[in-house]
């Protein structure tokens, strides 16, 4: 019995930090293809962008996590500055 609960438990645990990650992921992407969509173009496809920014993203390792980095450059900068300042982080995210 002990055996099957810490089983369980290990279970629920890898399930919640999986989830965690593609919850980030998503959380990263949608404000990555908005923010192209409100300083490039208007008519961006914002859906399509995120399903592959998320499907890549979730692709990537912990240590090349290009999403998240991506996010975190452009957070906190014009449009201007997040182009100038950010290409390398985004390139391949967005046009």
């Amino acid at each position: 019995m002990k055996t099957l609960v810490l089983a369980g438990l290990f279970s629920l645990g890898t399930l919640l930090f999986l989830g965690c990650s593609e919850a980030e992921n998503a959380i990263d992407c949608n404000q990555i293809c908005e923010r192209y969509e409100t300083c490039f173009d208007a008519d961006y496809d914002t859906g399509a962008c995120q399903e592959r920014c998320r499907d890549d993203a979730n692709a990537e390792s912990e240590e090349d996590n290009r999403t998240a980095q991506c996010a975190t450059c452009i957070d906190d900068k014009s449009c201007t500055a997040a182009t100038f300042n950010c290409a390398s982080e985004c390139a391949g995210i967005v046009p």
